[in-house]
């Protein structure tokens, strides 16, 4: 089965990101970090408790992140994450815990379709998109 899953990359705050969407959106937390990896000792120790790569679970959400870039990161608006759902309190939910030290783009709000619809940019520059079909 394919499947396409959303990445994310941070600048040493990849462990403190993924536990703060652990506790927006639930979900199993799992890290890994360079001091657990085989590669350790190629790294300085002022790196050790960089994550290598974390993963979020909840039903068929899948959340990806990792501290390791090989180059400057810059954070874009090319790309966002959609959150989809027929759930209204869990998308306002979702929404209202993510937005938390970010910025609103959009109110959370009913579109012309009858759909609701918002968007924010998390405290850590990612971009999310809500939509319900409720």
């Amino acid at each position: 089965m394919n499947q396409i899953i959303t990445y994310l990359t941070f600048n040493g705050n990849c462990r403190e990101a993924m536990e703060f969407y652990r506790e927006c959106l639930g979900g199993e937390l799992k890290i890994q970090t360079l001091e657990s990896s085989p590669n350790e000792i190629r790294f300085p120790s002022n790196m050790k408790k960089y994550v290598v790569q974390a993963s979020l679970k909840k039903e068929n959400m899948l959340l990806m992140g990792t501290d390791m870039v090989n180059e400057k990161l810059i954070k874009g608006n090319a790309i966002s994450i959609l959150v989809d759902s027929e759930d209204e309190v869990q998308v306002k939910n979702y929404f209202n815990k993510l937005k938390e030290g970010g910025t609103q783009i959009y109110p959370l709000d009913k579109t012309f379709l009858g759909y609701l619809f918002g968007g924010l940019i998390d405290r850590y520059g990612h971009q999310w998109l809500f939509h319900c079909k409720c």
